[in-house]
């Protein structure tokens, strides 16, 4: 590679490592800061590569925004270095790869996504490095390639399920190519195979020791039904890709994969088969889900990696001019929504700027939670949210406990308070009129979360009392 393309990629790096040390913790961050602190083969939510990449962050830089998000600027670098690398060996001497791996960093998934440590940033790190050992399986016909490709997807399994859809995407490519199809009956694809299944084991296992709560969790949201329109979910799941993956970015991605189907179907292209495999499955089922229930903006984060080699790939020189354009206009976006969400320039109101609901005022927030606490002679503070809980536990004083109360707190390895400790429950007003989960709370007050005056969120404070018919409760580890 050029070392210009490195030096670009390295400075990027610098600037998100900056960002992850001065964006405040989300909640769901700070829900999985809980998972590296109580490390286990599974979740209720995801499988645990989150948890061990923040497990690994905040030893080696303490319980706070940058430990809990090392890993990632870090780990989208070596991303962006094996796509580059992946489209080299699809497409030698075209510079594919760089336009490839800049496009795709040019997306706001991957390039402010990448500050934020949640499990799609392991996926997407492990997605990439599968899609390298594929292509120079590819460009070398080395069955140990198979090898490769079998650990990376089993990492990508113990980053998040959706990882299923790599193994499929690389089986229909296998099928629909007539070269590649003699790989079926070699023992190194199937040798990869058994290491994949090898990494994903401990899922498996914790899974039938928990009733396979996690697999019925994640596997329930598919096809399930919503309250809108199927053209409502269509509509938002096509409107948010363009915005999250920038609009120029979008458009070249959606121009490539027409092209790529065009090389594949008219030139039987199995580079383009590739791509199109990795792509055009996972793309369909996303259509699919959205035709009953919203798909998450994050969850096809998986297709742009393929999607971008596509457009660098396959688009005629006629589009060149518009990948600067569109690399010009992700880079702005991304450090326009960056600047906002450390900083808050423009004075947003919640329902305008979503950096304010997610992660705006919490160190403040706290501390007035903690004045409430000694206020009322409480001896813990609890909540029901399990992202409330986990930015409790990160942002109050080092010597006041957390306990989160809910079902999914059984599957931890935590203790519980004893009985008759009392607490102060925070329930935000956003869940509605319905009762407290803690029987006998009883409301004494309010607090506001802000930034800079702005309300974000506003939140009841109940008195409570541990006693036996409480439901499960777990105190919440200590911040080192």
């Amino acid at each position: 590679m050029k070392s210009p393309w490195l030096l670009a990629l390295a400075g990027l790096t610098a600037l998100r490592l900056l960002a992850a040390a001065l964006l405040p913790v989300s909640p769901d961050e700070a829900y999985y800061w809980i998972w590296g602190r109580a490390l286990a083969p599974g979740y209720y939510d995801h499988p645990p590569m989150v948890a061990l990449w923040i497990a690994a962050g905040t030893a080696l830089a303490g319980d706070n925004a940058f430990g809990i998000r090392l890993f990632g600027p870090l780990g989208v670098a070596m991303a962006s270095v094996l796509l580059a690398r992946a489209g080299e060996a699809l497409f030698p001497g075209r510079k594919v790869g760089h336009w490839g791996a800049a496009l795709l960093n040019g997306t706001l998934l991957f390039s402010a996504g990448s500050v934020l440590m949640t499990p799609d940033t392991p996926l997407l790190v492990f997605w990439c490095a599968g899609l390298w050992a594929a292509a120079k399986l590819h460009a070398t016909r080395d069955g140990r390639w198979w090898l490769a490709f079998g650990a990376f997807a089993g990492l990508a399994l113990l980053s998040k399920y959706t990882a299923l859809l790599l193994g499929l995407g690389i089986v229909l490519w296998l099928l629909a190519e007539a070269p590649l199809r003699p790989w079926l009956l070699r023992w190194q694809l199937w040798a990869g195979g058994g290491i994949a299944l090898l990494c994903f084991a401990p899922v498996i296992w914790w899974n039938a020791g928990h009733d396979w709560v996690s697999f019925a969790k994640q596997g329930g949201r598919a096809g399930t039904a919503g309250t809108g329109s199927s053209l409502r979910y269509l509509g938002e799941l096509v409107g948010g890709q363009a915005a999250l993956a920038t609009p120029i970015i979008f458009v070249l991605c959606v121009a490539g994969i027409v092209m790529a189907c065009t090389a594949r179907f008219r030139r039987s292209d199995p580079a383009a088969g590739l791509l199109l495999a990795l792509t055009l499955p996972a793309t369909l089922l996303f259509l699919w889900q959205a035709t009953g229930s919203r798909v998450q903006g994050n969850w096809p984060a998986i297709l742009y990696p393929s999607a971008c080699l596509a457009a660098a790939a396959y688009l005629d020189p006629r589009w060149s001019r518009w990948r600067g354009a569109g690399l010009a206009l992700g880079f702005t976006l991304t450090l326009l929504a960056l600047i906002q969400a450390a900083f808050a320039p423009v004075p947003l109101p919640r329902r305008n700027d979503p950096t304010l609901a997610r992660l705006g005022g919490w160190p403040a927030f706290a501390a007035r939670v903690e004045q409430a606490r000694l206020a009322s002679g409480a001896q813990f503070v609890a909540a029901e949210e399990y992202g409330l809980a986990g930015e409790l536990a990160l942002h109050l004083p080092p010597g006041t406990r957390v306990v989160a109360l809910g079902d999914r707190w059984d599957l931890f390895d935590l203790p519980s308070p004893p009985l008759g400790q009392k607490g102060l429950l925070v329930r935000s007003e956003r869940r509605g009129g319905s009762p407290p989960l803690w029987p006998g709370a009883r409301e004494i007050g309010g607090v506001q979360r802000d930034r800079k005056g702005i309300e974000a969120e506003r939140y009841r404070l109940h008195a409570v009392t541990v006693a036996p018919q409480d439901p499960p409760l777990a105190w919440l580890p200590l911040r080192r």
